[in-house]
């Protein structure tokens, strides 16, 4: 297993990955672990600082998460959300063709181990509200104001 971590303006986010893929990157937790970089945690690395400079909009990383077939769907479905944009966990439900499984989708949402990358933030309540959210609200806000600022600008 790698780790890499890197200062972002919502504190430290901390990389991990196998030799398939990254499978793990979480915000706002301090680790005492020393980084152990890989060429995937570097490229995940200037990615993520190239979406928080504005500069990236489409993350392209090999993904490797664990979790059960409806939370990989969801997370695949979470993958297609266009940067910027908003949807709520309905949604999600009815573009994996399950549409009675809106509390699913919230838990698989908040299962999600691949922050900012896998877009869990850009799903929001049916009625416009922003919902939980692992990272905590004022970082899923924080975000969605990035994407927004991101996107007003072209």
């Amino acid at each position: 297993m790698y780790q890499q971590t890197i200062d972002s303006p919502l504190g430290p986010v901390q990389i991990c990955a196998s030799e398939r893929g990254i499978s793990k990157i979480n915000f706002g937790i301090a680790t005492t672990a020393p980084d152990q970089p890989s060429s995937l945690t570097a490229l995940a690395a200037n990615q993520l600082q190239q979406y928080f400079a504005g500069n990236l909009r489409q993350f392209s990383l090999p993904l490797a998460t664990t979790g059960t077939t409806f939370q990989q769907q969801v997370w695949q479905a979470l993958c297609k959300l266009p940067f910027g944009q908003t949807c709520s966990y309905a949604d999600i439900a009815r573009q994996i063709a399950n549409p009675k499984a809106v509390r699913a989708v919230g838990a698989a949402n908040g299962k999600n181990p691949i922050a900012i990358v896998v877009p869990c933030h850009r799903v929001i309540g049916a009625n416009g509200t922003l919902t939980g959210y692992a990272g905590g609200l004022d970082n899923k806000a924080w975000l969605l104001a990035h994407e927004q600022k991101v996107t007003a600008k072209c």
